[in-house]
């Protein structure tokens, strides 16, 4: 079971299967998915099957995925998940939220509290992102959690026909404390 995280407006809490056609109304979406690594299309069926696996990795704490609710209305309004890589110490951030939601902060603030998560509940050395470097809402919330550009991977993945170059983003802990 996931800690439940908690700002004054959002709430980051288990997936329950119930939430599966809001995320995949949400996540559904093709403009979501131009800038994300999310798979398009994105059905019912896939995101029952995605939170059903849950459950697994979070027992063998190889990721954690939240959801990320509205405090004063409960509503599903994006995932933050971190993966964690056991050997080398170290988490991978990844996220989407809703269309209806951008540009409000959410993702900046749910960030947070994934990083906060990631290095004192899971003791992590270092968390990092990839985001398509077209994304660059995404980049700049990157920033605004106090992660650093570490560079671009060039035409690092094929989609929709289309090679996209990726930027990293990464933070250490002894940067965050």
């Amino acid at each position: 079971m996931l800690s439940i995280l908690q700002t004054d407006r959002l709430i980051l809490r288990s997936y329950k299967v119930s939430d599966a056609p809001t995320a995949q109304k949400l996540a559904g979406e093709r403009g979501l998915a131009e800038t994300t690594f999310l798979p398009h299309p994105y059905t019912l069926e896939a995101a029952k099957e995605w939170i059903q696996g849950h459950s697994k990795l979070i027992e063998a704490g190889s990721a954690y995925p939240f959801a990320v609710t509205m405090e004063s209305t409960k509503e599903l309004i994006g995932t933050m998940t971190i993966r964690v890589d056991k050997l080398h110490n170290k988490g991978e951030l990844a996220y989407w939220i809703g269309r209806p939601y951008w540009g409000k902060g959410y993702a900046t603030e749910a960030a947070q509290l994934i990083i906060d998560f990631g290095f004192n509940e899971l003791n992590l050395n270092r968390i990092w992102a990839p985001i398509m470097s077209k994304n660059k809402a995404s980049c700049k919330v990157m920033e605004k959690v106090g992660m650093s550009y570490e560079g671009t991977i060039k035409q690092d993945i094929l989609r929709w026909g289309q090679y996209e170059d990726v930027d990293i983003y990464g933070l250490l802990k002894a940067n965050d404390v």
